[in-house]
């Protein structure tokens, strides 16, 4: 029984473990270098992955927590594909290296403001 609850503390210990720094955003251009992470480098799928989960995760909570009269970004039906969304943003924010120290989703949500207006 012992063995057991150890090999589940080492497994649960693993599994909250820090992630790298590369999957730490701090800025615009740290979530733009994440999202344009080449297929040729090995953490290529993890690295997509991650920024399909902050792309999610932002609006996600913008959609929850915003009421519809208040929102500034409207996604059509059906929605883009998160692969899409990803590589235009990556092109929006490369074009503006000014906003690359700016806040990640801050930056995410001027871009998705002029991707997606809604329409009033």
């Amino acid at each position: 029984m012992r063995i057991v609850l150890l090999a589940a503390a080492a497994f649960a210990t693993a599994a909250h473990a820090v992630p790298p720094d590369q999957y730490r955003i701090h800025n615009a251009g740290e979530l733009v270098k994440l999202c344009s992470v080449p297929v040729s480098d090995p953490d290529h799928a993890t690295a997509l992955a991650f920024c399909h989960g902050v792309l999610a995760g932002a609006y996600g909570y913008y959609d929850a927590s915003t009421q519809a009269a208040d929102r500034f970004v409207c996604v059509p039906d059906p929605s883009p594909k998160r692969s899409q969304v990803a590589s235009d943003f990556v092109a929006w924010a490369n074009a503006r290296p000014q906003l690359m120290s700016a806040a990640a989703i801050d930056t995410l949500f001027r871009f998705a403001g002029e991707k997606f207006p809604c329409r009033k």
